[in-house]
């Protein structure tokens, strides 16, 4: 039996597809999200195999959360739309899943018999998503909070998950390393961590062949040897 996630703002929509869905005695749906930021934990928590994904939402639409998901790891994505011709000839054109609302109960069979039939296959969504994320969605201080990349100094990863380090704050992300490395202009300086190029205040040389950032709000972070000669020879540096 398939486990899927159902993400959409309205309440409606999300109850009507559940009904459908547990009536084909195929899927068990193990959430129910209703904006992108409770979606992208959900998927990362609890792995499921489909993901039912509304595409207009408020803030963070359907293809923005798309963008911010690893690609190698990411389910199988069936897109939920009202009509839209565009969105749905881009749809077709990749050989995407997607339903139209209101959902008709022969065309979820229909998708649901092409997932199990492709479930060891992954579709390549980089045709229709964003190569740059525009927002970081991230948590801290008992809030939830959307940060634009360039209010990142420092991105690193810890036991506890990946921190993102502002001006002022610590926040909690999401996303992973490897996404913020790829749809971010973030540059890797350890296997552990990112470092904004224009926050850089000062690259302090050490003598084992490694290197410490120092950011312009005064944080530190580590420059393997690995990494050292890539950042040198981004700003020119003997």
């Amino acid at each position: 039996m398939l486990k899927a996630i159902i993400i959409d703002d309205e309440l409606y929509a999300r109850e009507e597809l559940n009904e459908l869905l547990v009536e084909t005695n195929q899927v068990q749906v193990i959430e129910q999200c209703s904006n992108a930021i409770e979606g992208l934990k959900a998927i990362n928590c609890l792995k499921p195999d489909v993901v039912f994904l509304d595409i207009h939402m408020p803030q963070i639409s359907g293809l923005e959360l798309l963008s911010m998901l690893d690609q190698e790891t990411m389910p199988k994505v069936v897109f939920v739309t009202a009509y839209d011709e565009y969105a749905v000839k881009a749809f077709e054109d990749n050989a995407f899943d997607y339903l139209l609302k209101p959902v008709e109960s022969c065309r979820l069979l229909k998708t649901l018999k092409r997932i199990n039939a492709e479930r060891s296959e992954l579709p390549n969504y980089e045709p229709i998503i964003n190569n740059k994320l525009e927002l970081i969605p991230c948590s801290g201080f008992n809030r939830i909070l959307l940060l634009t990349p360039n209010e990142i100094e420092i991105a690193m990863s810890e036991q506890t998950g990946v921190h993102l380090l502002t001006e002022k704050d610590k926040f909690t992300a999401s996303l992973s390393l490897k996404v913020l490395e790829e749809k971010t202009d973030l540059i890797r300086c350890h296997r552990q961590y990112l470092i904004n190029p224009t926050c850089i205040r000062e690259i302090k040389l050490l003598d084992n062949g490694s290197a410490d950032i120092v950011t312009k709000s005064g944080h530190h972070a580590p420059v393997s040897r690995r990494y050292l000669k890539v950042i040198k020879d981004r700003f020119g540096l003997l």
